[in-house]
């Protein structure tokens, strides 16, 4: 099989996912509650702070992001190994990578129309207040990096069984451990601190939201996300032998 043809079956499967995704109503549940729970941390700093700015949406979104990634990605391979359509569709003539590498990017692009609408805010901090826009940049350069590494996870996650319960609770807790995981250690001696610092999702975040560009919080971002794609490649491949 040509590398072309290749590339173009991975696009269909994920042509195929985002068709599937977009007429199912959890896709317009989990962005509308994305966004009202967003837009209250958003406008909230209108009033409790007196601010017109970003950086309270900023410093939540990974939590967010923890909860609502698992949420968008719990079914993609749960609901089809559930129902047996799995199995019909690995007896086309597509490799595991090419099913993962679709999925994985209709998950991808699903993420981020789910924060596409938080642009939005940007109009009002303009309005209200004199917004700094090194820190909006990074912030959603931080978001984009985040959302491919955790969607990679909740794709992991998905994997792993047919109940779409189980694959959300899954997902959830390794993102929001991965998020969490250098808070909990703030009392732990300094070298272990510095080392689940450096696994901390947040760390990386904070550092690029605050407009830093460091190799190494791109570098753990996409190792990140290319060990979860690995991850699900294997598992897929290990379900069909």
């Amino acid at each position: 099989m040509s590398e072309k043809k290749s590339k173009n079956l991975a696009f269909v499967i994920m042509k195929r996912e985002l068709s599937v995704y977009f007429t199912s109503p959890i896709a317009y549940i989990v962005t509308g509650l994305f966004l009202i729970i967003s837009g209250i941390f958003f406008f909230s700093t209108f009033y409790l702070y007196n601010r017109a700015e970003l950086r309270y949406f900023f410093t939540y979104l990974p939590l967010f992001l923890s909860f609502f990634i698992p949420a968008l990605t719990m079914r993609v391979f749960a609901e089809e190994k559930r129902v047996g359509s799995i199995e019909t569709l690995m007896t086309l003539p597509v490799t595991e990578v090419q099913v993962v590498t679709g999925k994985y990017l209709a998950s991808f692009i699903s993420s981020l129309i789910l924060i596409a609408p938080t642009l939005f805010y940007i109009i009002p901090a303009e309005v209200f207040g004199t917004p700094d826009y090194g820190p909006i940049v990074g912030g959603y350069l931080g978001a984009i990096f985040l959302c491919a590494s955790f969607t990679a996870i909740g794709i992991f996650a998905t994997s792993l069984t047919k109940n779409q319960i189980i694959a959300f609770f899954t997902g959830f807790i390794i993102c929001i451990v991965l998020t969490l995981i250098d808070t909990f250690m703030v009392f732990m001696p300094a070298q272990i601190v510095t080392f689940f610092t450096y696994l901390s999702a947040n760390s990386h975040f904070n550092s690029i939201a605050r407009g830093i560009i460091d190799t190494r919080d791109l570098i753990y971002f996409i190792s990140l996300t290319a060990l979860f794609f690995t991850l699900t490649v294997k598992i897929e491949q290990n379900s069909k032998n």
